[in-house]
């Protein structure tokens, strides 16, 4: 095989490739032994013609062309590539056949190729990561919120309900005294204030006893979702059979035993802000990385081609049927229900798609820039993480880790040798 390198405008490469007569008419012998079953000629056994009777029959040798090029075409191009390893295609080629007989076969295969990446600056840049606080209302919300989840319900039927009190309820629904679909329910739990209910409903049961029933009358909104019902005015007959009120614990040693590892509040109480420290540091430290790479994405300049803009958009359109399936939700479903479908998703994540892939290129350019590498120690720094979580030892670790994932492990590492030479080679005040 023989092949020319013609490099085209906006990083395509064309490729002319003439294979060998031999290699060629290999490619059509293996086509007849594949294909020799598919023919009927009188006289032999279906599958047992000899190629010069086929041939004869069908017309000549062409009969086997197509499953011959179907051999040979892959073979030929991916030995192209081998010999080509500083260029990286990122779409099929576009193949046109410019010669073809029994002992000559040409082609010429265009493909689109990693754009190049003209890296702006990314070093000896000034960048401000979030200075970290924890005021003591900081912490007092938190523990209220802990203290909230913390909580139980008590039954209080001596008195009318009232907002923020937790009803048991039967009720059911009408529209000019006809019940409708989804309107009825039997010792429905319903928290007054939460406004779950259509407007009007909850403020309707609030003052009523246990026992007591009653006729609250509300109009739905006029964008609800249920076109039968938008707009309309309703009536819904509601009997209350409980009321019960929320207890809060008190902040004191028996909460934090409770909630927490530690004996006394004061102990739970430093933890809580140490928490919310850390956590905050965390989101400093992703915003200031975030902020880098966007500097260093902004002044760099590619041109990205429109194949890894469809492609990347695709696939964010994949990832959101899989978190759809997460919660029991079908794609399909979600398309009929908003009017949508997978093309125009994908259209939708275009400009999204673009700057992903950008700034993917930018960061592999940036990389190879400023020569990082990965080596075994920061490898076994992610594991000894991941380990840290299981709690296990690193050793254990090793020992159960599936390497399928070790190119996941690898990137974290390549990720994080990225973020500390920007923050080597950059100001963070």
């Amino acid at each position: 095989m023989s092949y020319t390198k013609e490099l085209l405008e906006n990083d395509r490469v064309k490729f002319t490739v003439e294979v060998d007569e031999e290699q060629w008419k290999q490619a059509l012998q293996e086509a007849y032994i594949k294909t020799k079953g598919k023919f009927n000629i009188p006289g032999f056994r279906k599958g047992h013609a000899p190629r010069a009777f086929i041939e004869r029959m069908y017309g000549g040798t062409a009969i086997f062309y197509d499953d011959a090029m179907d051999i040979v075409l892959p073979k030929s191009y991916n030995e192209v590539l081998d010999n080509e390893p500083d260029l990286f295609p990122v779409d099929r080629p576009d193949v046109k056949i410019s010669a073809i007989s029994d002992s000559t076969f040409k082609y010429t295969a265009e493909v689109q190729l990693k754009p190049t990446v003209k890296l702006g600056q990314y070093t000896g840049l000034e960048f401000a990561q979030d200075k970290v606080k924890v005021s003591k209302e900081d912490v007092e919300s938190e523990i209220k919120t802990a203290r909230e989840n913390a909580g139980w319900w008590e039954d209080v039927g001596d008195r009318p309900a009232q907002n923020g009190d937790k009803v048991k309820i039967d009720y059911s629904g009408s529209v000019d005294g006809v019940k409708f679909d989804g309107g009825t329910a039997e010792d429905y739990d319903l928290t007054l204030g939460s406004n779950t209910f259509i407007p009007g409903f909850e403020d309707g049961v609030v003052g009523m006893s246990v026992g007591e029933s009653k006729d609250v009358e509300v109009t739905f909104p006029a964008e609800y979702h249920a076109d039968n019902l938008a707009g309309k005015a309703a009536v819904f007959a509601v009997k209350v059979k409980a009321i019960s009120v929320k207890k809060i614990p008190e902040a004191d040693d028996e909460f934090a035993k409770d909630v927490s590892e530690f004996d006394t509040y004061k102990e739970y109480e430093a933890d809580v802000k140490e928490k919310i420290k850390q956590r905050r540091e965390d989101q400093a430290k992703a915003k200031l990385e975030q902020d880098m790479v966007k500097k260093v994405v902004e002044t760099s300049e590619v041109k990205v081609p429109q194949c890894m803009i469809d492609e990347e958009a695709e696939e964010m359109v994949n990832e959101f049927g899989y978190r759809l399936s997460y919660q029991g939700l079908n794609i399909d479903d979600y398309y009929k229900y908003t009017g949508s479908s997978k093309e125009q998703m994908i259209k939708d994540y275009a400009e999204r798609a673009t700057e992903s892939v950008k700034t993917r290129l930018v960061l592999e350019a940036l990389i190879k820039d400023a020569k990082l590498e990965v080596t075994d120690k920061d490898v076994d720094g992610v594991l000894k993480e991941m380990a840290d979580k299981e709690g296990k030892t690193l050793e254990e670790y090793k020992k159960d880790f599936n390497e399928h994932y070790m190119s996941y492990v690898r990137n974290e590492a390549m990720t994080r040798n990225l973020m500390n030479y920007l923050k080597a080679n950059n100001t963070v005040k």
